[in-house]
């Protein structure tokens, strides 16, 4: 059976037999002999025509083979997405497109029609035809196979007689139910004893077995006689085969001889080389690993000695490069398998040490004695604990500090009002117990000490905040700036890469030759020659010779380091461990620097709480217009000083001054208009004296700039009062309320300069005092209030004139006061400078009035006495005379007051009142200017009347046209 496929070819036979001709001429039943198959791989050659189909493990370690694929087919198959399973097996097990799926026609292969096949037809036809005709001619000789097929059916019916059971693979008679069903114990029961039919039964059973070993053995004949050519030739070939396998075993001794000899002199030196240069590799690696155990045995201590010096960072990086060496280095050794978890509950210590530490330090920063010196609080030590912090992600702490801040800023104004109250001795502690109470028992100057000494402390305090948070950020940005330089170098090393990449790949090919060497050493490990040139090195590959004290600093040594120095000097180094963001740092700088806004905002915040306690009992409300000023200067330049330190306006306490200074000028208004309304209830409108003191007010004011001047007592006590108020070179007689209305003028002025923030409210209440003086001044003169108020028996010219006069003076002072407010209101804000156009307007029309009621008055004089007139002799007239006088005596009651153009145009005015009355009479009389004996009467009065009005002082210049008392001739 074999011999078809292993056994030698041997000359055919030459029988004319059928069935030799059939079984042993066919070429294709022996096939040449093979050689035995190559158990070993072959090597590669470099043609990979060569290589063996099976995977080799030299040569397909790294080239994808068919081998490696894995596909679940049935996973493949049965996909839950196809929309339908149909009963057909294919479809079913192969997937609803087996059937249906067209295969696209290739490019290749022509497509081939009956037409290709009509050539075929042709020549075959006619030899088929033959064919069937030879058939149906000559009887076919099937002796032979008649005979092999009826010995056939005859051997398997005789194999079918034989039981199935011996024909099964796992026959064993050792098997009880096998044994019971060849040899059943009822031909062998001994219960009866030994009967006839037991006998026969067993006789039977055994004629039966023998029967079926004969039918085996016949079959076996058979089948041994039908291929007894390929038994004999194997017989023949085993002969042969014997002396082949001497002969190659001994080519293999003697091979396996020389491989031997090979071996001993030219591989197992080499290969002892090897082995000692990776024993003593192994060695080194063996001893530094022992050296970094000790190192890392001792990190628990060493952490422990650096937190007694609050070195935090130190101790966190000591714990961080611990913690890399136990992950990467010596990873799974059992005796650091706890230290770990040691390590992270110490580092979760530390957290808690460094944020406790934090608050010491910001406690005692803030709680320390408030002086001059704004130095940092152990600098060194506060950029530990931030970088420290930083470098555990705890980007809170600011927090604490700002709690402390609001604690220091309650215990400075609390230590203030304490230290304050116990050096006054009319202050009884023990009777007032509550500090508010104490408090106001101060009288302004005590309070005023007191919120001065305040403000100082906070100004202290913020510049002390302010150095401790700007050093708090320069670690940020020293941070941030690191981590930008980081990533440029980053950058800058990826982009180098990209051009060496051609020149590594160059070199590993130059060098591929020495990497079974390297591999002999195993981890990167070359030897001394090639490790100290290879850029991948590491200092714990290297032998012990060249570098004996390669300890735990090696794997810390890979973090790059840079110094940075904060800007009180102290230098820091920043490692690539700081695992922080840029807009994490950079929200972080922006905390800080909000904090230190807070730190303005509290300050401001407390100070407003003791302004209102002191404030509860209208204590601010009382105060005189220096005091507050006093106060106000003071706040305001507190403000300022928060702001430049601090960098943002703190509106708070602004707003309390506003608030206060709102409720200081509705009573500085509420005095000054109460106090003008007493004066002009008692005025008489008549001339005062104008004492020194207010003429140098007024001098103060003739440069543009209004200021109340110093006083000087002994030099006012030496000058005497003047008649008239010199202002710019002119005269102003005035009245006593005018000239305390001037320095009550320029008191809202001075306030306004004193306390910016009132410039609006200020300008709004002069406006209304200025008002109330023109409406009430009107009331009382030309409303002839006065009679009645201060019990004048009449309103006289001499009092309108310096009605008038007054009025004046007070228009000459609007447009210096409008500049003064100008200048310090906002451009938004100009538009309530419309108040002072208004103020004029009703000023210049009560001016007006007044000259029309002067005017008025000498109307009806000129309207009583003409309407009289008679022209005759005497000459002057008696009315005439009476004229006279009375412009005489209005020319006497104005002249000292008013100035001289004033007169003039106010004689201008009655003399046109004169004229239209006189030619209203002449025309009365028909008295025409004809030259007749009553128009020279008349022209003699008349001449009389121009004479005595040009006599009068200022008047002689003045054109009085006589001539319109005569009605034109038409």
């Amino acid at each position: 059976m074999a011999s078809s496929h292993s056994s030698s070819p041997v000359p055919q036979s030459n029988s004319s037999d059928a069935f030799f001709k059939k079984e042993v001429d066919s070429t294709k039943r022996f096939r040449p002999v093979q050689s035995l198959p190559d158990v070993c791989p072959k090597e590669p050659t470099g043609n990979p025509n060569d290589l063996r189909d099976s995977p080799s493990l030299v040569v397909d370690q790294q080239r994808w083979t068919i081998y490696h694929s894995k596909v679940n087919l049935p996973a493949a198959l049965n996909d839950p997405r196809l929309a339908k399973r149909e009963s057909d097996f294919f479809t079913k097990t192969w997937g609803v497109d087996f059937v249906d799926t067209e295969v696209t026609p290739s490019f290749y292969l022509p497509q081939i029609t009956k037409e290709h096949f009509a050539l075929y037809q042709q020549e075959i036809t006619p030899r088929e035809k033959v064919h069937e005709r030879c058939k149906n001619i000559c009887t076919p000789k099937d002796t032979f196979d008649r005979t092999l097929l009826h010995t056939h059916d005859k051997s398997r019916t005789d194999l079918e007689q034989v039981p199935k059971i011996f024909m099964k693979p796992d026959f064993a008679l050792e098997d009880s139910l096998t044994f019971n069903a060849v040899l059943p114990w009822s031909h062998f029961s001994t219960a009866g004893g030994k009967g006839n039919r037991d006998a026969a039964s067993s006789k039977l059973l055994q004629e039966k077995l023998s029967h079926y070993l004969d039918i085996v053995e016949v079959n076996i004949a058979h089948q041994i006689s039908l291929r007894s050519e390929a038994f004999f030739h194997a017989m023949t070939s085993q002969h042969e085969l014997q002396d082949y396998l001497r002969k190659t075993s001994q080519a293999v001794k003697l091979l396996r001889e020389k491989i031997s000899k090979i071996d001993k002199v030219m591989c197992e030196g080499s290969l002892r080389v090897l082995r000692l240069a990776l024993t003593r590799n192994n060695c080194i690696k063996a001893y530094n690993k022992l050296k970094l155990m000790a190192t890392v045995h001792q990190t628990q201590p060493t952490v422990q000695l650096l937190l007694s010096t609050s070195e935090y960072v130190g101790a966190l990086d000591l714990i961080a490069t611990t913690q890399e060496v136990l992950q990467q280095e010596l990873q799974g050794i059992h005796s650091f398998r706890h230290l770990g978890s040691q390590l992270c509950e110490l580092e979760k210590l530390i957290d808690k040490m460094m944020i406790a530490e934090f608050s010491t330090y910001a406690r005692n920063d803030l709680n320390r004695p408030l002086e001059d010196d704004c130095q940092i609080l152990e600098e060194e030590r506060l950029v530990s604990l931030v970088f420290g912090l930083l470098k555990q992600r705890k980007l809170n702490f600011y927090e604490i500090y700002g709690d402390e801040m609001i604690n220091t800023a309650k215990n400075i104004i609390k230590q203030c009002v304490v230290n304050t109250v116990s050096q006054i001795e009319e202050i009884d502690t023990e009777v007032v117990v509550k500090l508010a109470d104490q408090m106001r028992m101060m009288n302004f100057p005590q309070w005023f000490d007191l919120l001065k000494n305040i403000f100082s402390k906070f100004t202290i305090f913020l510049k002390r905040v302010k150095a401790t948070l700007n050093t708090i950020r320069s670690v940020v940005f020293l941070v941030l700036d690191k981590n930008q330089k980081t990533r440029e170098l980053e950058d800058t090393l990826q982009k180098n890469s990209a051009k060496e990449s051609v020149v590594d790949s160059e070199v590993a090919y130059l060098t591929h030759e020495g990497m079974f060497i390297s591999d002999a050493f195993g981890d990167g490990e070359l030897p001394a020659s090639q490790r100290n040139t290879s850029p991948n090195s590491e200092p714990c590959s290297s032998d012990s010779v060249s570098e004996p004290e390669c300890t735990t600093d090696s794997s810390s040594s890979k973090e790059h380091t840079s110094s940075s120095v904060t800007p009180g000097g102290v230098e820091m180094m920043i490692g690539d461990d700081m695992k922080l963001t840029d807009l994490e740092l950079v929200r972080l700088a922006n905390n800080i620097q909000e904090l230190l806004y807070n730190a303005s905002d509290i300050c401001h915040d407390r100070s407003v709480k003791f302004l209102m306690a002191r404030a509860k009992d209208g204590f601010l409300e009382k105060l005189n217009s220096n005091e507050f000023v006093t106060l106000s200067r003071l706040m305001e330049g507190f403000i300022l000083d928060t702001e430049q330190i601090c960098g943002r306006k703190s509106m708070s306490l602004r707003g309390a001054l506003q608030s206060q200074a709102n409720r200081f000028v509705n009573r500085f208004h509420e005095e000054r208009k109460t106090k003008l309304s007493l004066l002009l209830d008692n005025e008489r409108w008549k001339q005062a004296e104008v004492p020194a003191e207010f003429q140098d007010l007024v001098d103060s004011v003739s440069d543009g700039r209004i200021s109340l001047p110093e006083k000087k007592p002994t030099a006012t006590e030496e000058r005497k009062p003047a008649e008239f108020l010199i202002v710019e070179g002119q005269k102003y007689a005035t009245v006593g309320t005018v000239l305390l209305l001037i320095r009550i003028i320029l008191e809202y002025c001075q306030c306004v300069d004193n306390i910016p923030s009132i410039t609006t409210d200020m300008l709004t209440r002069l406006s209304d005092l200025l008002k109330y003086f023109n409406s009430r001044s009107c009331q009382l003169v030309l409303g002839a209030g006065a009679l009645q108020v201060v019990g004048l028996k009449t309103i006289t010219t001499k009092n309108l004139a310096l009605s008038s006069r007054c009025l004046q003076l007070i228009v000459h002072y609007i447009p210096i006061i409008r500049a003064h407010f100008e200048a310090r209101l906002q451009p938004k804000q100009f538009s309530m400078l419309r108040h002072f156009d208004h103020i004029t307007k009703d000023y210049h029309d009560h001016i007006a009035e007044i000259s029309a009621k002067l005017v008025a008055i000498m109307d009806s004089l000129f309207d009583k006495l003409l309407s009289k007139y008679e022209v005759k002799a005497p000459v002057p007239s008696a009315c005439f005379r009476n004229i006279c006088k009375q412009m005489a005596k209005m020319h006497e009651a104005i002249y000292d007051l008013l100035p001289e153009e004033q007169t003039q145009m106010l004689f201008l005015r009655i003399n046109a009142s004169y004229k239209l009355h006189l030619k209203r009479q002449l025309a009365h009389l028909n008295v025409v200017n004809d030259g007749g004996p009553l128009n020279g009467l008349v022209t003699s009065d008349v001449a009389f009347y121009t004479g005595n009005l040009q006599a009068l002082k200022g008047l002689n210049n003045l054109d009085l046209n006589m001539a319109e008392i005569w009605e034109q001739k038409r």
